[in-house]
């Protein structure tokens, strides 16, 4: 009798965005109301969500009315899954994809029913944010668990935690930022900023690995640029609120830049799709303020998307989860015990 094939769902994390104009405020809305955001108690957090979603509602409904009305985000998730599905095919397993955002549809409920009615043998989940952080993978995980008991899911589940220094995810920056290299004619004069989301500070003090992580790829992906005397820089953007946020602030390394008469090369170091913090903070807010403060030449490498190593890198993790008996967590070995911190209890 000839065997049945295996169908593996592979889930993929992200935060999701607004697809159009009035989503924007229930997506602020849904970001806000998160505990993982806003760690205060109920009510306040309800009420806090309700007027922040609110106040910043009209400034977000900008800044996507740039993007055409809403975030790209979710047809270049879809694009990063079949890209995916076609490297890991050919073998006994049956791979698809499935996406759950965050903050906005397809949700983790909507994932996991469909899931659910394709039949999955396995189920293995792929945050797209490589560096772990209790305020977006662990968050993620958690509302996947709640999804899927909802949905009644019982296949096997195996969890990638966090890929930082994967050689593909390393190799797919530098094959980006070299196009760029070459295209400003060398790093004479240039200064590379390696950018990702800020945090408020408490949450690192709190045993937060994020900021450590992003240091790491920072770090490997210079080192595997091989150009010696290299001035790269490690950054924090998308500040929010009157807390202390970690940093340097991309800003604030911007007008510096600015200052000293130097170029500048952008690395969207921890987003791995184009989206509002990359196609407006980035690209517009940022290059203007490049502008003003004297910037010779401003240059933003490409967020990730589809590029062959990362998919590659994504598609060795999937196997790799596939092939493990825990929590697929790379980092533990660096004294980053991501997924012990959190408590997850997905494996197996």
């Amino acid at each position: 009798m000839a065997r049945m094939t295996r169908k593996v769902a592979v889930v993929l994390f992200n935060l999701g965005g607004p697809d159009k104009p009035e989503a924007v405020e229930p997506f602020l809305f849904n970001l806000f109301i998160d505990p993982a955001i806003i760690r205060v108690p109920q009510p306040f957090r309800w009420l806090i969500a309700k007027l922040v979603s609110k106040r910043r509602a009209p400034v977000a409904k900008e800044i996507y009315a740039a993007l055409g009305g809403g975030s790209p985000i979710v047809p270049l998730t879809r694009d990063q899954g079949q890209a995916l599905e076609a490297a890991l095919a050919g073998g006994e397993s049956e791979f698809r994809s499935f996406i759950a955002m965050r903050y906005w549809h397809p949700f983790a409920d909507e994932a996991a029913a469909a899931i659910k009615a394709w039949g999955a043998d396995e189920i293995i989940l792929l945050p797209l944010y490589p560096q772990y952080s209790t305020t977006t993978t662990e968050s993620s995980f958690r509302d996947w668990e709640r999804a899927a008991a909802k949905a009644g899911l019982s296949a096997p589940v195996k969890t990638v935690c966090c890929y930082p220094l994967a050689p593909g995810f390393i190799a797919a920056h530098v094959a980006l930022l070299r196009d760029v290299i070459a295209k400003a004619g060398g790093t004479d004069g240039i200064r590379i900023l390696f950018s990702a989301h800020g945090l408020p500070k408490k949450v690192i003090e709190a045993g937060d690995p994020y900021q450590a992580q992003v240091e790491q790829s920072c770090a490997a992906l210079a080192a595997a640029l091989g150009i010696e005397g290299l001035d790269w820089v490690t950054c924090y953007q998308s500040r929010v609120g009157p807390l202390e946020w970690i940093g340097p602030a991309t800003d604030k390394e911007i007008i510096r830049a600015g200052s000293e008469g130097k170029s500048l090369i952008v690395v969207p170091i921890a987003f791995v799709s184009e989206h509002s913090e990359t196609l407006v903070e980035l690209d517009k807010e940022y290059g203007h303020l490049a502008k003003e403060s004297g910037v010779p030449r401003y240059f933003r490498v490409p967020a990730l998307g589809t590029e062959p190593h990362f998919i590659e890198a994504l598609a060795g993790l999937v196997r790799a989860a596939q092939a493990s008996d825990t929590i697929l967590c790379p980092e533990e070995a660096a004294g980053h015990v991501c997924t012990a911190r959190a408590g997850l209890k997905m494996a197996g």
